[in-house]
C-alpha cells in the first residue's frame, strides 16, 4: 500500500492539484526523468543573480539558498506537479483519524553523501533543528518527533492542522534531512557541513564566484517517475556551477555569448534580446506576488495609519511597470493567485484599488509624521525589487515624506532585515505555494522580518488551520485577507511571472518553485 494519507489533506490537494495544474511550472518535456535520449555527463553553468548568506535551508526563505540547496538535500515529503504532497525520504506516512500522530516509514539504504545510511536518529534531529525556524515554528509549535525504530519516525502534533503535511514539504526554508553528527555540530549560524542524500553533492563555495555541486554516484532514487520535485532523480550532469553574477547586462551578455547554459529570473525588459538568439530559448512562469513589507516593531511605520497613508500614496501599476515589463504582471489584491481556486479570493479590492494622495497625507498627520527619514532597504542584485523602491520613493516624496533609499548586496540585506533598527521597508517577493499560511510575514510566532503581531492575525490563521473543510478554511482566509488589507503589514502590490533562458543544449530542465537541475542535460 502506497499510503495512508488523511482524508481531509487528499482532498484539500487534489482541488490544488486541478486548480494549479500548468499554471505554477514550466518544463522542456524532452528529456524529462529519463536518460535514453540525453547525453549525460559535462557541467551545466548557472548565472545566478545572488550570492546566499548560507546553504543551510533550514535558516532562511532566501530563494538563492533554496536553489542550489534543493539539490543537496532532500525532506521526507515534497510536492509533485500538481502540489501534492508526496514521500520523498519517507516510504510512506500514515495519519492518524484524531490528526494528532503523524507516523513516517523511512525509506532503506538512503545514503548521506559522507557514506553514512540516513536513519530515524538523523531525521529526529533534523527535524528538531528545522522546527526552530520561522515557518514550521509558526505551524508545528511544540510538536515532538520520536524514534519507533530505526527506520519509523512519528511526529507528534501539538495542534492538528489542516496545513501541516504542506508545511512539511514547503520548498522555502525546507525541512532538509542531514547526518545527525551535522545538526550537532551547527551554530548560530547553521550547520558547518553541507552533507544531504540528493543527486548532488556539495563541493566548494567561492565567495562572491561560485558554488560547485558534483554528481553523487552513490546516490539512491525513488522508483516512483519524475514528477515535479518528486519521484525519480538523476544526475545526468557531472557538475553544476552556481556563478553569482550580480549584474543584470552581465548575465544577460553571458548567455548570449554562451558563457552560461542557464539564468533564473532574468531581466524582463531584455526578453526581446533573447528571442532573437537562436541558441536560447525563454521560460516563462508564475514568481508570485510581490510586496513591500514594513517594519513593524520600529520607528514611524508602527503606526497603522502611517502604513495605510503609503497605500493610499502608491500607485501599483506604476511600481510593478517599473519592476517588470507590461506583459509579465497583473494588478490582483489576492494573497493567493488567481489559478489558485482553493485559496483564491479578491478580498479588500477596494483597498488594494484606493489610490488617495490627499486622504494619504491627512493620514500622514494623524499619524504625526514630522519629517523623519525612512529608509527603504534594497539591493539591486535583484532588479525587480531595486527598480520598486526606486518607484516607491518617488511617488512618497510627493506627499511630503523623507525616503532615502539604503542600497546594500543580497546577502547584507538579508542580514540587516533582521534588525529593527536599521530599516523601515522593504521589497521582496513570494512564490507560489500550497497554502496561505506559509506566508512567515503573517503569524507573529514566525518573528519574521517587519514583526507582525496582530492577534486578529493569529487568531484567524489558528481558525484556518483548525477548520475540517477547505470550503470552510477559504471563507476564513477571505476574513483573514480583509484584514491583512486593513492592518496593512505588508502591502501586495501584484502577482508577477519570472524569465528564465537556457540554451537549447539543456534538455530535460524544468520550473517548478525554482530551477530543478536534476533529469537534465547540458551536452550537446
Amino acid at each position: 500500500m502506497f499510503e495512508k494519507k488523511n482524508l481531509i489533506i487528499s482532498i484539500v490537494m487534489l482541488i490544488c492539484a486541478l486548480a494549479l495544474s500548468g499554471c505554477s511550472s514550466k518544463s522542456d518535456n524532452s528529456n524529462n526523468g529519463s536518460s535514453s535520449a540525453s547525453k549525460p555527463g559535462g557541467s551545466l553553468k548557472v548565472a545566478y543573480p545572488a550570492q546566499p548568506t548560507s546553504l543551510d535551508p533550514h535558516l532562511t526563505t532566501a530563494n538563492a539558498t533554496r536553489d542550489p540547496a534543493r539539490h543537496i538535500f532532500e525532506t521526507l515529503v515534497t510536492l509533485n506537479s500538481k502540489f501534492e504532497v508526496t514521500p520523498m525520504l519517507a516510504e510512506s506516512y500514515e495519519v492518524s483519524k484524531d490528526r494528532k500522530k503523524v507516523t513516517f516509514v523511512l525509506r532503506k539504504g538512503v545514503k548521506f553523501h559522507n557514506g553514512k545510511e540516513m536513519k530515524a536518529e538523523d531525521v529526529i534531529a533534523s527535524m528538531t533543528k528545522w522546527q526552530e525556524g520561522a515557518v514550521a515554528k509558526a505551524n508545528l509549535g511544540n510538536s515532538k518527533w520520536e524514534a519507533e525504530d530505526e527506520y519509523t519516525v512519528i511526529l507528534h502534533v501539538e495542534t492538528p492542522s489542516i496545513v501541516l503535511l504542506p508545511v512539511l514539504a514547503e520548498v522555502g526554508q525546507f525541512a532538509a534531512i542531514m547526518p545527525k553528527e551535522v545538526i550537532e555540530s551547527a551554530d548560530t549560524s547553521g550547520i558547518t557541513e553541507y552533507i544531504g542524500t540528493g543527486p548532488f553533492k556539495f563541493v566548494e563555495w567561492k565567495q562572491n564566484q561560485y558554488v560547485h555541486l558534483k554528481k553523487f554516484d552513490d546516490y539512491q532514487a525513488s522508483s516512483q517517475p519524475a514528477d515535479g520535485l518528486a519521484g525519480k532523480k538523476e544526475a545526468l550532469v557531472d557538475d553544476i556551477y552556481f556563478h553569482f553574477v550580480t549584474d543584470n547586462s552581465t548575465r544577460v551578455a553571458g548567455m548570449i555569448s554562451g558563457e552560461y547554459d542557464l539564468s533564473v529570473m532574468m531581466p524582463w525588459d531584455a526578453a526581446p534580446q533573447f528571442e532573437n538568439v537562436s541558441s536560447l530559448e525563454t521560460i516563462q512562469a508564475p514568481l508570485g506576488i510581490h510586496t513591500l513589507i514594513f517594519n513593524k516593531q520600529n520607528g514611524f511605520l508602527k503606526n497603522v495609519k502611517a502604513r495605510q497613508a503609503v497605500n493610499l500614496a502608491i500607485d501599483k501599476k506604476e511600481v510593478l511597470t517599473a519592476a517588470v515589463t507590461d506583459g509579465y504582471f497583473r494588478l490582483d489584491p489576492g494573497y493567493m493567485l488567481k489559478e489558485q481556486g482553493l485559496w483564491y479570493t479578491d478580498t479588500g479590492k477596494e483597498i488594494y484599488e484606493a489610490k488617495d494622495t490627499e486622504k494619504a497625507k491627512q493620514l500622514l498627520k494623524e499619524a504625526g509624521y514630522n519629517g523623519e527619514e525612512l529608509r527603504i532597504l534594497t539591493s539591486r542584485d535583484y532588479s525587480q525589487h531595486y527598480n520598486s523602491a526606486v518607484a516607491v520613493q518617488q511617488q512618497l516624496q510627493k506627499i511630503g515624506m523623507n525616503v532615502k533609499l539604503d542600497v546594500v548586496d543580497w546577502s547584507t540585506l538579508l542580514d540587516r532585515r533582521n534588525k529593527p533598527d536599521q530599516w523601515e521597508m522593504f521589497f521582496t517577493s513570494w512564490p507560489v505555494s500550497a497554502t496561505p499560511l506559509q506566508y512567515p510575514f503573517l503569524d507573529s510566532r514566525a518573528k519574521f522580518a517587519g514583526w507582525t503581531n496582530n492577534p486578529e492575525i493569529d487568531k484567524l490563521l489558528n481558525q484556518i488551520k483548525a477548520q475540517s473543510s477547505q470550503d470552510k478554511a477559504k471563507e476564513t482566509f477571505s476574513e483573514l485577507q480583509r484584514v491583512i488589507w486593513e492592518d496593512m503589514p505588508v502591502v501586495n502590490i501584484g502577482a508577477y511571472d519570472s524569465i528564465s533562458v537556457k540554451a537549447n543544449k539543456v534538455k530535460g530542465y524544468q520550473e517548478f518553485l525554482g530551477p530543478v537541475l536534476w533529469n537534465t542535460t547540458a551536452k550537446e
